[in-house]
């Protein structure tokens, strides 16, 4: 019996009472439940194999080929269907063989238009030709923009301060998707080709459970022994995967694109000192070389949501791919930083991420009008965390969900026009207008507001806040020792 319920369950049977009180943890490990996991649990030796101790292995269970261990036996799950998420690039294509060889299970692929900008029929073709009878190839553009993007963007999120999570926040939708395909064809695992030194590996495996608490996950990255590019391209001529000449070289960075931003890292980029080279960046010109003159937009939002762009009403992610080719022309959104990953190390990486730095900004300036003076600051007391949970993997988490809930009740009066201007890499707010604006012009003026603020109520103001001060410097002396 699992663990967990399954998704057609209604309740949740715990196991029978015991007929003594154990401890809390034997308690544990004597129910049913948890017999029935630790049998189906990988062994573990009594020994360290590597000082000459011996694994036990079960009768009838799976081994990872010779050519798939990482000096030690690993055990496969019974699996009979996997869902992949692939790419149809070279990792990608030697995980789908590899999940074949080593667990024998039939696997269904699933590559995600995510508006990576990449040509997705030859990832078809080369599921077909690897044999996968259940190919999903799904335009997920438009819900990537509108039930994750935007969600996050009423938050004006930004990992520790500057990173707008284009990589973080693709990831749950992923999740989403091969968790569903799963309950369509029947499939009891899902696997990605995430490595195990980095973040993403987490961000799916937390969104599969949180979807499905019983699916089985298959990580290749902490299973294979194919650790360096030799290895990979080793494996892969000897299974007669077609190798291209660009992939036989050392990448001078990994890529990660999708509407949202491009991701650059690894390699070339690892000394944190070294400026990245111009010619890396795919999707926006040198803040140097653009235009001499500024560009001036206005965007339109209706409940914290960007709508139009100068009068022109667009789908989430056509207003995104405008923005894109506007900030991308004006050198706009391109970061390099070092980040803290959640694994624990710090990691460089370099990005572009143009519609979504000048959305960022827009957000912010209708925002200035629209919302008062507590809701603004409360929201960007709790954002760091959101933020933080969005970069972790929790967006499936009840504490982003409530999080969203406030920021989403602060947003319905979030509505109007912004201007901005564009100009070689600044995006500069210029202009702001709601009709639920709480910016009244009488009443901050410098000139005569006919009686609508009175100047000396400041003083009662000041002195009540002054209060504790006053108090403090009188009990214990100045506070700096004048």
């Amino acid at each position: 019996e699992s663990l967990w319920p399954s998704p057609s369950s209604r309740h949740f049977r715990p196991p029978p009472p015991l007929a003594f009180a154990p401890s809390p943890v034997s308690r544990l490990f004597a129910s049913p439940t948890m017999t029935s996991l630790i049998a189906s649990a990988p062994t573990v030796p009594t020994q360290n194999a590597s000082l000459g101790g011996s694994r036990v292995r079960r009768a009838g269970a799976a081994r990872v080929p010779a050519a798939s261990r990482r000096g030690r036996k690993v055990e496969a799950k019974a699996v009979k269907k996997a869902v992949l998420a692939y790419s149809g690039g070279l990792d990608t294509s030697i995980i789908l063989k590899w999940l074949k060889d080593a667990y024998n299970c039939e696997v269904v692929t699933f590559t995600a238009d995510l508006g990576q900008g990449e040509e997705l029929e030859p990832a078809r073709e080369k599921a077909v030709a690897a044999g996968v009878k259940e190919i999903y190839i799904d335009d997920l553009r438009e819900e990537f923009v509108k039930d994750f993007v935007f969600p996050m963007f009423r938050a004006n999120a930004l990992y520790e301060g500057v990173y707008l999570l284009g990589t973080s926040i693709a990831r749950p939708l992923i999740a989403k998707r091969q968790i569903e395909i799963a309950l369509e064809t029947g499939a009891d695992a899902v696997s990605h080709g995430a490595t195990g030194k980095g973040n993403d590996q987490i961000r799916f495996e937390l969104g599969y459970y949180a979807l499905k608490p019983d699916i089985k996950v298959i990580a290749p990255w902490r299973e294979w022994d194919l650790l360096s590019r030799s290895k990979l391209l080793a494996y892969a001529e000897a299974n007669g995967l077609a190798v291209p000449a660009s992939k036989r070289g050392e990448p001078p960075f990994s890529m990660d694109a999708n509407l949202l931003h491009t991701s650059y890292e690894g390699n070339a980029l690892e000394d944190p000192w070294v400026e990245a080279t111009d010619d890396m960046y795919t999707r926006s010109v040198s803040p140097e070389a653009a235009p001499n003159e500024p560009t001036y937009i206005t965007i339109d939002f209706k409940e914290g949501n960007p709508v139009a762009i100068d009068d022109v009403q667009y789908t989430p992610a056509q207003l995104l791919t405008k923005l894109n080719e506007l900030g991308g022309a004006n050198g706009i959104g391109r970061l390099d930083l070092v980040e803290s990953r959640f694994v624990g190390m710090k990691s460089r990486g370099v990005y572009e991420t143009p519609g979504g730095s000048i959305l960022v900004a827009a957000h912010r300036g209708i925002e200035s009008v629209c919302l008062d003076r507590c809701e603004m600051h409360l929201k960007d007391q709790m954002m760091p965390q959101y933020a933080e949970m969005i970069y972790n993997g929790f967006w499936y988490s009840p504490e982003r969900i409530a999080l969203q809930a406030m920021v989403d009740k602060t947003q319905e009066k979030v509505e109007g026009s912004v201007r901005l201007k564009l100009y070689k890499g600044s995006v500069s707010v210029v202009g702001r207008k709601s009709p639920y604006s709480l910016y009244n012009a009488q009443i901050a003026s410098f000139e005569d507001d006919g009686g609508l603020y009175d100047q000396n109520d400041a003083s009662g103001f000041i002195k009540l806040n002054a209060l504790r001060l006053r108090t403090l410097s009188a009990q214990r002396g100045n506070i700096i020792g004048m």
